[in-house]
């Protein structure tokens, strides 16, 4: 069976770290010395899923220019000044075995419009995965595809505890979603940590044609009412990154050589 793309959202305005996104985008904030975006990247191709649909939104131009140039970022080269277009690498990434189409889905579009204009464009596989590009977590991909596959519904979504400034979901002992919110008042059960799953049909079913579709709230919700949204429950490591706080902790635990998503 084709391994299905994974699509991450790239196009926020990241408000909250408005220093940093007043020159980038979120995704492209460092962790070490290369963007969240590529520690994300990395995750899934650690499990065989290297085909990648980024949608751009805010300053998409900054990780256009950032893969347009992929191997001058990451490799040792050489430059004959009398012929500058002749470059001789010495070390090649790992990554170039990556596939990545840049999407602009606009720069004031929400998340589900995004999700439904490059989905229609780029997707030719049965399902796809879907993430932010300001999350990190040891999330098991290939366990959570399975899952998603055994269970026959359009969507998974991964629940994970964090902190309560969150929304939540409601899930029975058999993980199907009965409820989901994304911001109550009072948070006791699992959120939303990204790394979902869709079913193909979830771009036309679910998804409505405007620019105001936010994935989060009636797409979501109306899945989990018609009984077609299942959790995939993680117990491990997952922290966003919308502080400078967390941007600090993410860039604190890869220095120290113990970050639990790197590969």
């Amino acid at each position: 069976m084709e391994n299905p793309p994974v699509m991450i959202l790239c196009g926020g305005l990241g408000t909250r770290l408005h220093e940093e996104s007043d020159v980038k985008p979120k995704p492209m904030v460092m962790i070490g010395d290369r963007p969240i975006l590529w520690h994300i990247m990395k995750t899934y191709a650690a499990h065989g899923l290297k085909e990648f649909i980024v949608c751009l939104g805010y300053k998409g131009h900054v990780i256009k220019n950032y893969f347009l140039n992929y191997k001058t970022h990451s490799a040792d080269f050489t430059v004959a000044l009398r012929d500058p277009e002749r470059i001789e690498y010495h070390n090649h990434p790992i990554e170039e075995d990556w596939r990545v189409t840049l999407v602009e889905t606009g720069e004031h579009s929400q998340t589900g419009a995004r999700i439904r204009l490059a989905g229609q464009r780029y997707v030719k596989t049965d399902c796809f995965f879907v993430t932010y590009g300001d999350g990190l977590g040891d999330v098991n991909i290939t366990a959570l595809l399975a899952f998603h596959r055994a269970h026959g519904k359009i969507g998974t979504i991964t629940g994970v505890r964090p902190p309560g400034r969150f929304g939540e979901m409601r899930a029975s002992a058999d993980g199907c979603v009965h409820e989901f919110n994304e911001k109550p008042q009072v948070s006791d059960g699992l959120i939303n940590g990204g790394f979902l799953v869709f079913q193909r049909e979830f771009l036309d079913r679910y998804l409505r044609a405007r620019d105001d579709e936010i994935l989060e709230q009636e797409p979501l919700k109306r899945l989990a009412s018609d009984g077609q949204l299942m959790v995939y429950q993680h117990g491990g490591f997952w922290q966003p990154m919308d502080t400078y706080r967390e941007v600090k902790i993410l860039n604190e635990l890869w220095a120290s050589g113990q970050a639990p998503w790197s590969i």
